[in-house]
């Protein structure tokens, strides 16, 4: 049987998924907040999704982070990350595409205070991705075969990994494994 874990669900929590939040909530399956550790057993978990929530773990926290993802992962097992891409962001800010950034008018008008804001998410990110930085992070914590891949496409043996994937206009999609 195939166990997934969809960490940083929030109000998402689909069935046939473990939904791990730091915030208790209907469907949260494992309350708990990544850097403290999870209450998991090593080698747990066939694949494990985030979608936007590596950006909320602050700089100085990554590597903590991912080496617990990468402890619960099984041997070979792949980890999916759908992260807001600094470098979208950034051509969409020099292209003048204030249509790009999600941000409305009430909350901000001007075109950098649009970016800025959607990149720090009304201050909830802490840290920002590029395919590169994401590519050495995840290197760097013992994860090998990294890929980008497009939003609902899959590089690994697991087709449900991609159900969780949103967010195409702001994001990009990297696999890793264990």
């Amino acid at each position: 049987m195939i166990r997934r874990l969809h960490w940083g669900c929030g109000p998402i929590t689909p069935y046939g998924w473990v939904n791990s939040d730091i915030q208790p909530g209907e469907g949260v399956d494992i309350v708990a907040d990544i850097r403290a550790g999870l209450p998991v057993a090593d080698n747990s978990f066939d694949y494990i999704v985030g979608i936007h929530v590596l950006p909320e773990i602050p700089y100085g926290d990554l590597d903590r982070t991912l080496r617990e993802l990468r402890r619960v992962l099984k041997p070979g097992g792949v980890i999916r990350f759908g992260l807001p891409d600094l470098e979208k962001a950034i051509r969409a800010y020099n292209e003048k595409d204030v249509d790009y950034f999600l941000i409305p008018d009430e909350a901000v008008q001007s075109l950098t205070g649009k970016m800025i804001v959607q990149l720090l998410w009304y201050g909830r990110s802490r840290s920002m991705f590029t395919v590169e930085f994401t590519t050495e992070l995840l290197a760097r914590n013992g994860f090998q075969s990294i890929q980008p891949c497009a939003i609902r496409q899959t590089a690994s043996p697991y087709p449900g990994i991609v159900e969780l994937d949103d967010r195409e206009l702001e994001s990009f999609f990297i696999e890793a494994r264990k």
